[in-house]
């Protein structure tokens, strides 16, 4: 089966390695055009792009993936399928129709619900139980083509989104190989979404981030969680941005204090105000320092009760 493989982060990686290790023929790796990062302004090649150089694949990074010289560039590889990972393009009916097997799309949630950007974040945000990886059809529509196969994925209750992102992306690359021979061999019938069912996110933004004390701790704590690594939930301490990394709700009523006070100090530990419960913040890192456990951050730092985050 001959491969046109489309992705970009570093979600995109361990199927691209899987679809090669299982002897597939992977004739063109579609990726993002390198940016410039840093001070330096360096190159930066997208991880997608630093594994098809390993081996010895070729590269195609259309600044438009729907001109015309882009699709003949694709269509010129007569390939039977493209797979789709995180590419960061919409890609045009003509390419979609392309290929004898279509274009499959691998998408980080269990479609119909969450559709669209940052499927994975959302899940912990909104507090789901589980998750998963849908292999789906690609349509015209963003995330609503049939389905041809999807597993379940427990999300656990220390789930952060980069723990999570690392598990789907393991899960993909082996659904995808379960999957492929199905859709070659002609077994595996692709079902429609239920639209009933459909829901969409959004793209996550640093704004996203910023801590709201008047909220439930429970909300305040997977927004902690399910925004590790990036943007981070993050509030100001003395005026300089103070990124949380790990907390924990505890059994103590704040309903009488200033939402986003310190209510309690221990060595290794202080607890805030929030609309219902407090938060024991763990882990955090001050704007200027590294990120550090409370007990080390205490050692250099002092923090009362009765202080103000925010």
């Amino acid at each position: 089966m001959k491969v046109i493989y489309m992705g970009t982060p570093d979600f995109s990686v361990p199927p691209l390695e899987k679809l090669i290790e299982n002897g597939y023929d992977v004739c063109l790796v579609v990726t993002q055009p390198d940016k410039e990062k840093g001070r330096g302004r360096e190159v930066s090649m997208s991880p997608v792009k630093m594994c098809a150089l390993k081996h010895n694949i070729p590269v195609f990074q259309p600044v438009k993936i729907r001109e015309e010289e882009a699709v003949k560039t694709l269509r010129s590889y007569g390939a039977d399928i493209f797979v789709v990972a995180a590419f960061g393009q919409i890609v045009s009916e003509e390419i979609l129709n392309m290929p004898k097997y279509g274009c499959i799309n691998i998408h980080a949630s269990l479609l119909p619900k969450y559709r669209g950007a940052a499927p994975i974040q959302w899940s912990i945000l909104d507090g789901e139980e589980y998750t998963g990886v849908t292999i789906m059809k690609m349509a015209k529509g963003v995330d609503t083509g049939d389905i041809y196969s999807s597993t379940k994925v427990k999300i656990e209750d220390d789930e952060t989104g980069d723990s999570l992102f690392d598990k789907l992306t393991l899960v993909g690359a082996d659904l995808l190989i379960d999957t492929l021979p199905k859709i070659e061999d002609g077994s595996l019938a692709p079902i429609p979404q239920d639209e009933a069912l459909a829901t969409h996110t959004s793209k996550i933004s640093k704004e996203l981030g910023l801590i709201d004390w008047n909220k439930e701790a429970s909300v305040i704590e997977r927004y902690i969680r399910g925004l590790n690594s990036w943007p981070s939930a993050y509030t100001y301490l003395d005026k300089k941005t103070l990124k949380i990394w790990r907390a924990k709700v505890v059994d103590i009523t704040t309903k009488k204090n200033v939402k986003g006070s310190v209510i309690e100090v221990k060595k290794d530990s202080f607890t805030v105000s929030t609309g219902d419960y407090g938060i024991e913040i763990l882990e955090i890192q001050l704007e200027g320092k590294k990120r550090m456990r409370v007990h080390d951050f205490l050692l250099g730092y002092k923090i009362e009760v009765g202080t103000i985050l925010g």
